[in-house]
């Protein structure tokens, strides 16, 4: 399992990805792009919950600078998080639609983040990854069945030791946290 620390350079960052060859990358949210470090898997969220949690709307144009930004590095993401609606899957189907579109002229796999009441039926056949997101009690509520009926499984907001070996039993094959 990779564990993706979110927006994180330190050294601390550089010591664990130098001890864990493969086991240690970056999860890139738009705005807090560094690198991309040859030595650092990666992958790019979209900012959804940054934004949730601030209480403001989404916006396209910072989502869309971090994918050229990406395009631009020559280093491919593992994959790309399509624009989802924190706790809601109507709106996420629906910011799907919009989105993945345009995420999928890059190249890249594309990852659908499954919300509160999603089931596997829901999840779009282009996209390659299943991004576990949702509330908190939801995502750890269902966090094995997404394992066991899809490949590849990425879990957020992972922010404890507990819970990274909860995934790990899961078989997520990722996940990311910004590690408080």
């Amino acid at each position: 399992m990779i564990v993706m620390v979110s927006n994180q350079t330190s050294v601390t960052t550089g010591y664990l990805a130098g001890r864990y060859i493969g086991k240690v990358g970056h999860l890139y949210s738009p705005g807090g792009q560094r690198g991309p470090w040859s030595f650092l898997p990666y992958a790019l969220d979209n900012g959804a919950f940054s934004a949730h949690l601030a209480g403001t709307a989404w916006e396209s144009a910072p989502w869309l600078t971090l994918l050229e930004w990406a395009k631009l590095s020559g280093r491919d993401p593992r994959w790309v998080l399509v624009p989802d609606v924190v706790g809601d899957r109507k709106g996420t189907l629906r910011a799907w639609d919009q989105w993945a579109p345009t995420a999928a002229r890059y190249g890249w796999p594309l990852a659908f983040a499954v919300q509160d009441g999603m089931t596997a039926a829901d999840v779009p056949s282009g996209a390659s990854v299943v991004f576990v997101g949702g509330s908190t009690a939801w995502k750890w509520r269902t966090v094995g069945q997404w394992c066991r009926d899809f490949d590849q499984v990425h879990v957020g907001r992972v922010n404890s030791y507990r819970r990274l070996w909860q995934c790990a039993d899961a078989g997520a094959e990722s996940t990311d946290g910004t590690g408080c």
